[in-house]
């Protein structure tokens, strides 16, 4: 259900700020959604599926909105040192009887950058995003996942 409110709202705030950008000739919308939509997470199944919907709907709004200098790329985050992050280790070493820091390093350890992504490298992709030098990137899914997707697409 989170993931399906969060997508009717990023919906929302496109229709309330997506024509303002066309007639000012300058725009740029980042969608936050997650690494699931490459790679689903069984736990979280109406949510891959509205993401994945979002990120369907931006590929070809985006198309239509890019001839009036707006871009809308999607910025898709696996493992970031957050709140969250931490919050959902501890749950789990509760749930499982393990600390924290084990399955800190279980994540870590899996994933080829040997660490989770930092606040600082999630906003400079962000920011990249919305500055004037990337008006030419648009209806893209920039996955941030330290290679933890198998995947060449």
């Amino acid at each position: 259900m989170e993931g399906e409110q969060e997508t009717r709202l990023q919906l929302q705030m496109l229709r309330a700020v997506v024509d303002g950008m066309i007639q000012r000739k300058f725009g740029r919308v980042v969608n936050i959604t997650s690494g699931a939509v490459k790679a689903p997470i069984p736990e979280l199944g109406l949510s891959n599926g509205a993401r994945t919907g979002l990120t369907g709907f931006i590929a070809g709004l985006s198309r239509t909105t890019v001839r009036h200098n707006v871009t809308i790329n999607n910025l898709l985050p696996g493992p970031f040192e957050t709140d969250r992050l931490r919050s959902n280790l501890e749950f789990n070493a509760k749930k499982t009887g393990k600390t924290a820091a084990e399955l800190r390093k279980v994540r870590t350890d899996a994933n080829p950058a040997g660490r989770f992504g930092t606040i600082e490298e999630f906003g400079d992709a962000c920011a990249f995003l919305c500055s004037a030098q990337a008006g030419f990137i648009t209806g893209q899914n920039l996955l941030m996942d330290g290679g933890q997707y198998p995947g060449t697409f």
